[in-house]
């Protein structure tokens, strides 16, 4: 398998994302979240926070159009048929509450062939609206070889 490793560093525009108190409980619930400061804004307040509490991985919501842009851009060259999600690893930095608005850029990081797959690594970074930077990620897609 040849990979066109044109793209390795590229950046895609910035995309961003408002966070509801909805969408924090949405989610909440589908990964069946139980604390409180997630799902009802009381307990959020009683435990020291202005608002609702995003879970930690609600940051596969806020990052989600940034990385599907990447991921789609014909100059990365992923063939979409053969993609197979390899993993993703995060640190966060600050608390994602409702109402922040979450900004995310993408590049990407890593192009490489092994064992006769291509590796795709996309590094994202999202900061808030004060400009802390409350998530760092990298995302790895495998592409298989068409049989």
């Amino acid at each position: 398998m040849a990979l066109d490793t044109q793209a390795l560093g590229r950046a895609f525009d910035p995309h961003t994302y408002a966070v509801e108190r909805e969408k924090i409980r949405e989610y909440a619930r589908a990964v069946g979240e139980s604390n409180p400061v997630h799902l009802d804004l009381d307990a959020a307040r009683a435990a020291g926070h202005p608002d609702l509490v995003a879970p930690p991985m609600f940051a596969v919501v806020y990052s989600c159009s940034a990385i599907e842009q990447a991921l789609r851009d014909p100059g990365v060259g992923i063939d979409f048929a053969m993609l197979v999600h390899g993993g993703q690893e995060f640190e966060w930095g600050p608390l994602v509450l409702a109402g922040d608005e979450i900004t995310t850029q993408v590049t990407v990081a890593g192009i490489h062939e092994r064992v006769g797959m291509g590796f795709y690594a996309f590094a994202s970074h999202s900061c808030n609206q004060r400009g802390e930077q409350v998530c760092t990620g990298t995302w790895t897609q495998i592409v298989r070889p068409r049989p």
